[in-house]
């Protein structure tokens, strides 16, 4: 089966590696090559990267609705696109092009989370679950037949990094299924149900602002959503400071009478701060231009001691 795959950053590369093994791939599609770090060198998207280590021909457009890629798509001849990741959104001209049409596979349990940022929001939101969709693609926002969905547990204390790096292996666990039912024609779309329905919007910097009158559950699932980008943030003595790592302290366990964003005391594991519902321990910070460290060396070395106010 001739297919072309598209897809940008780190999370496709399992799936573009998988589809390789069990296909033919006779192009690749991403997102053109973007200035990065403080130099802004010049740098491939990982997809690139591994196209080029597999000897796979590589298209860059910047936009699909260039007639150009229509007609390089249409030189390809493709059965089949498959869709990772890849930030922008397919023509009608391009969905109608492969005679087995256009499968997406999308980090969640779709209806719920659409969009951009499904894993961060599914952690900040504190689900217990999320996973693999595979879908045939529609002009709608990931809206199209459902094919085959694989669930993954989230852990209280799980990352959007640790959850997105195996969200990355099992879609292309649920890809290599798809495509095989897709062979033996015996996949069943299922339309999405309107009921629970939800979007995941990118992200920006400023969603990292802690807002210390929330839960300490609501920070903590915050600070790990947003781990390791855009990363959860608040300030201290008129600085950023970067909150990497966090741990709920049960209500009740200490006598509080402070006000949300003051550090209660600080224990051996870092500082205890109040919040609008419980106390949350900061394990892992980070300040500005400075090195992670524990939040106890930060507490150390800044001058953060009972009765500091953070925000």
């Amino acid at each position: 089966m001739r297919t072309v795959f598209m897809g940008t950053p780190e999370f496709a590369v399992p799936c573009l590696r998988r589809l390789a093994a069990e296909t033919e791939v006779v192009g690749v599609f991403t997102q053109p090559d973007r200035p990065q770090g403080r130099g802004l060198v010049l740098t491939a998207p990982p997809v690139k990267q591994v196209a080029l280590e597999l000897g796979l021909p590589v298209y860059q457009p910047p936009r699909l609705r260039e007639p150009a890629c229509l007609e390089q798509l249409q030189a390809l001849d493709p059965d089949l696109i498959v869709v990772v990741a890849y930030a922008q959104l397919l023509t009608p001209q391009i969905l109608s092009l492969p005679p087995y049409g256009c499968i997406n596979v999308h980090a969640s349990l779709l209806p719920a989370y659409r969009g951009g940022a499904p894993i961060h929001w599914a952690i900040i939101n504190g689900e217990t679950a999320t996973g693999i969709t595979t879908m045939y693609m529609s002009e709608e926002l990931d809206a199209g037949d459902i094919l085959l969905q694989d669930v993954l547990p989230i852990g209280p204390n799980d990352t959007c990094g640790q959850i997105h790096d195996q969200l990355a292996e099992l879609g292309a666990e649920t890809l290599s299924r798809t495509l095989a039912a897709l062979r033996e024609g015996k996949l069943e779309p299922k339309p999405q149900p309107q009921e629970g329905v939800s979007y995941a919007r990118n992200l920006t910097k400023q969603d990292g602002l802690i807002d210390w009158d929330k839960s300490a559950i609501a920070i903590h699932n915050q600070v790990r959503g947003l781990n390791p980008w855009p990363v959860a943030y608040t300030s201290h003595n008129g600085k950023r400071l970067r909150i990497f790592s966090t741990r709920v302290v049960e209500t009740g366990t200490l006598a509080r009478s402070t006000s949300p964003g003051c550090v209660i005391e600080i224990e051996s594991e870092g500082p205890l701060v109040q919040t609008g519902d419980g106390v949350l321990l900061l394990q892992e910070v980070q300040p500005e231009s400075k090195r992670r460290m524990s939040g106890t060396d930060y507490a150390r070395g800044h001058a953060l001691a009972p009765g500091s106010r953070l925000g």
